[in-house]
């Protein structure tokens, strides 16, 4: 594997007057370091240009150029960057086949969110180039981070010690009380309940009880909060990550539920691999949805609905129940509140998956063999790393021509200058990060807060809801690490996950839908069983194995 490679911030309460200067004066005069401060590279004497690719959100600006975060940076460096954007819903069918062509293949891609076959397949190709020596001679911001955290380091690297990309990571708490453990957190209409004077439910059965009340109290929800549409007790979209019911199915059987919706693994407290599909608590679990399906309270349309209906929907607010990462981009925060573990047969929250270091993504950027300046170019990317600009990278930034920034200008304790988040309000979280944010690889960490930036307050809420209320009936020791795995075995597993991933969520649908039965579940069985099942557990422990014993 291994290859012989040639070397190749104005904030919403400035006065006006400040508002009308340019915007890297205005930094100046803030005092707010620029990513370049302390650099002996930049700015260049000349402009020097490479060529990037990128995704941007639809209904966003698509040049990327005219985003002031990638304005700044090339007014600060004199770098420019010659960019093909790419909206994000026409990725997938349009990477790969500019990465196959030498017309459309770029310097490097800056938001690529490469999956580990991507990485192994394009490093063998010789597309990308490795990145280790250019990191450790290259790259003070990111090494900084690896020798701190080497963790971070250790999940970049093949087992050549090869790192093909360059990480994005965002430490939002840490172990059992890291913003990641939960991703479909459950919400309930607190205001609904408080109308019709429910408490708020602990069991399985107490929930289906106030699922019932808000069905067959319709009518008077509709009159007393003027509802334009029907009442819909429970809305989701059935395998669609965070939105997926699955969090509350944690309470059946063995109380594992399925937390990996795209792999749909999990750890036990004896560092064993299992599938969740084939626990009677999986089974259990969807037995139970189906019977709150079959009586009304499930949305009909949870099963094909996109997000923008489902969004759509909530925001007329009909639902009674929902399943989101914050429940501010469904609804609003004020009449709602996360509906704790439901004990069925025992009580339990499942961390995911790669939750416990936090937020990680090992492919998130490449440097590709078209790059005539691979070291000019790392330097560049450094700078994603810089304290201040991976918060601005990854929400957003201050000075926005337009109606909102996520960020005013401050200082913190010490009278330093400091990003500081600006209020949503009503906003959408989501909606107005993909506005001004511009992603790519960066670096948040948990000892920044407070003194580079603060933290957000919709994370700040979000991560109180997890320490309150789920961490206390997280049971599970171990989740499954994030490993990068051989070609050979990354290619094997996502052959295997193909069909097993894709048996799994059908049945999964159908079984709520339409119920399940001892024959249905052995079709189940044996179906996963022919598509190589316990050859797909076998790789996975034995990353897991490698990788506790690597702690030894």
């Amino acid at each position: 594997m291994k290859k012989d490679f040639g070397r190749k911030l104005a904030a919403v309460t400035l006065a006006l007057a400040m508002a009308a200067l340019p915007v890297s004066a205005l930094a100046e005069d803030l005092a707010i370091p620029s990513p370049t401060e302390g650099s002996d590279v930049f700015p260049l004497e000349e402009t020097v240009t490479f060529t990037g690719m990128t995704k941007f959100p639809a209904g966003t600006e698509a040049d990327q150029n005219q985003r002031t975060i990638f304005k700044r940076l090339e007014e600060q460096t004199n770098v420019h960057i010659d960019w093909t954007a790419i909206q994000a819903d026409q990725w997938n069918d349009k990477i790969a086949l500019n990465m196959a062509n030498i017309n459309t293949l770029t310097d490097f891609i800056f938001s690529a969110g490469f999956s580990d076959s991507d990485l192994l397949r394009y490093a063998d190709q010789e597309v990308i180039i490795p990145l280790e020596d250019l990191i450790d001679e290259c790259m003070p911001n990111l090494k900084a981070v690896f020798d701190e955290y080497p963790e971070y380091r250790a999940m970049c690297e093949d087992e050549d010690g090869h790192i093909w990309a360059l990480p994005w990571i965002e430490q939002l708490g840490s172990e059992k009380t890291a913003i990641q453990t939960i991703g479909d957190m459950s919400f309930i209409n607190r205001k609904w309940m408080d109308f019709l004077g429910l408490e708020m439910p602990t069991t399985v059965d107490e929930f289906e009880e106030v699922l019932i009340a808000f069905r067959d109290h319709a009518s008077e929800l509709q009159e007393e909060f003027g509802i334009e549409g029907s009442i819909i007790p429970m809305s989701c979209i059935m395998n669609d990550g965070d939105q997926d019911p699955a969090i509350i199915i944690n309470g059946f059987g063995e109380g594992i539920g399925d937390p990996d919706r795209g792999r749909h693994i999990a750890v036990t407290n004896d560092k064993e691999v299992i599938c969740t599909a084939t626990l009677d608590g999986f089974r259990e679990g969807l037995e139970w949805l189906h019977k709150l399906y079959d009586e009304g309270l499930i949305d009909p349309e949870a099963f094909t609905q996109e997000w923008s209906t489902y969004v759509s929907k909530g925001k007329s607010g009909r639902y009674g129940v929902c399943f989101s990462w914050d429940v501010a981009n469904i609804d609003n925060l004020t009449d709602w509140e996360p509906l704790p573990a439901l004990t069925a047969d025992v009580r339990n929250i499942t961390p995911q998956n790669g939750s416990f270091t936090s937020g990680f993504d090992r492919g998130r950027c490449v440097v590709t063999c078209l790059a005539e300046d691979p070291e000019l170019l790392c330097q560049w990317l450094d700078l994603m790393y810089d304290p201040y600009q991976s918060p601005q990278n990854n929400w957003g930034t201050y000075g926005e021509d337009d109606e909102f920034d996520i960020f005013e200008v401050g200082t913190n304790e010490n009278g330093d200058p400091m990003l500081k988040h600006a209020p949503l309000g009503d906003a959408s979280p989501v909606e107005v990060r993909e506005a001004e944010s511009v992603n790519g690889p960066l670096a948040i960490l948990d000892k920044n807060y407070g003194i580079y930036v603060t933290c957000p307050d919709d994370a700040q809420y979000r991560l109180d809801w997890i320490k309150d209320i789920y961490t206390p009936d997280m049971n599970n020791d171990y989740v499954y690490p994030n490993v990068l795995m051989s070609i050979d075995d990354t290619e094997e597993l996502s052959n295997l996950m193909a069909d097993i991933s894709k048996t799994i969520n059908a049945a999964k649908s159908d079984f709520v839908m339409n119920g399940v039965d001892d024959d249905k579940w052995e079709d189940l069985q044996d179906s996963l069983d022919a598509y190589g099942l316990d050859d797909y557990l076998e790789i996975f422990q034995k990353y897991l194995d490698a990788y506790f014993a690597a702690q030894e």
